[in-house]
């Protein structure tokens, strides 16, 4: 499975700088994700991970990389409000939809994840879902969300990055060299989150590996992790 884009080229500005709402567009790419994200929610089962990812968050939560607004029905009342940071024109207005229907106030805004347009420690939580795979620098965006978290703060994150065995590693490896970016727009299948969240001074918490689809072709997409990681010192 394909998963979306939330940061590619242009050039970077300082950290909390704003970019151009448009720094990321993918048209071709936006469109084929929107229709086949939906039919994961059932198919992939990506629906309940998205519960058990959002489950017990509260205050104020900031979601990089909101795509097109699919965990916006899975946040609990315990939110008071989230502001959602999607750089993609087509999803971006796909979410303010779905932003209309949610049950927590959901503000949708232009963004990019290496740059968040918002002040420093203002969030109770952030939420990244299917996103690094394809942010242009991870260590920056990570850099990004331990300066908007609040002391004490959490990040709740799902992703899909490195697994399998020799072979497959190999294949990802190959892929994220060749044909993959361009074709996904800019999603990498071989990174490492968890590796990233630990160089970026995050104390890991509960974590669980998980397979997209459970059952089924091991894809070089498949292998995912689901938890909960806090900055260096904050943890508990």
């Amino acid at each position: 499975m394909p998963f979306r884009s939330a940061g590619k080229p242009g050039k970077p500005g300082k950290p909390g700088e704003p970019r151009h709402q448009d720094a990321v567009h993918h048209p071709r790419f936006a469109r084929r994700y929107a229709r086949l994200s939906v039919a994961a929610e059932t198919r992939m089962g990506v629906g309940a991970v998205r519960d058990r990812l959002l489950t017990g968050v509260s205050g104020r939560v900031i979601e990089i990389g909101a795509g097109n607004g699919l965990n916006f029905a899975h946040y609990p009342g315990s939110v008071s409000e989230v502001v959602a940071v999607e750089p993609e024109r087509l999803l971006r207005r796909l979410a303010v939809e779905a932003a209309l229907r949610a049950e927590v106030p959901v503000d949708v805004v232009p963004g990019a994840a290496e740059a968040l347009p918002v002040k420093s420690e203002a969030f109770d939580a952030a939420v990244v879902c299917l996103v690094l795979c394809s942010v242009r620098d991870v260590q920056r965006t990570l850099a990004e969300l331990r300066r908007v978290l609040r002391p004490g703060g959490e990040l709740r994150f799902f992703e899909h990055g490195r697994g399998g065995g020799r072979a497959m590693r190999l294949t990802q490896r190959a892929l994220d060299r060749t044909v993959w970016p361009p074709l996904s727009g800019g999603c990498h299948v071989s990174r490492d989150p968890v590796a990233a969240l630990r160089r970026a001074g995050f104390t890991l918490g509960p974590y669980r590996r998980t397979l997209l689809p459970e059952k089924g072709p091991r894809l070089p997409t498949s292998y995912c992790v689901l938890g909960t990681a806090w900055p260096a010192g904050d943890a508990g």
